[in-house]
């Protein structure tokens, strides 16, 4: 069973996978190409979930695509949208980690406040 990796490490080899494309791809993509492919895996992940919970009509379960809807197609859209957040907060030099944990804790402290005027 493979290691488990810190926040930090997940973000250091994403970020490591992003240099290799660019080499590939011969260009860093900017702010403009990252929100574009956010956008387009919030999409399939989307379209994923409907064919999963069937919203689509019965006709198109004929259709492959939609029979193969799974939980797994699911978890890989959700790793490619933190693969693109990733790369968003890099952009901006944000600490994901860090401002993810502040964001919690307000979560948390805005409920504590709502369960004791309740």
């Amino acid at each position: 069973m493979a290691k488990s990796l810190t926040f930090d490490e997940i973000v250091k080899k994403t970020m490591e996978v992003v240099r290799k494309f660019e080499k590939v791809e011969q260009r860093k993509w900017g702010i403009e190409g990252n929100i574009i492919e956010l956008s387009k895996q919030v999409g399939e992940l989307s379209s994923t979930v409907m064919m999963l919970e069937k919203y689509y009509l019965k006709e198109r379960w004929q259709d492959p695509k939609y029979k193969n809807a799974s939980k797994e197609e699911i978890a890989d859209e959700l790793s490619d949208i933190l693969f693109v957040i990733i790369r968003i907060a890099n952009l901006y030099d944000i600490d994901l980690e860090k401002k993810h944990l502040k964001e919690l804790e307000l979560a948390k402290k805005s409920l504590e406040n709502k369960t004791h005027s309740a």
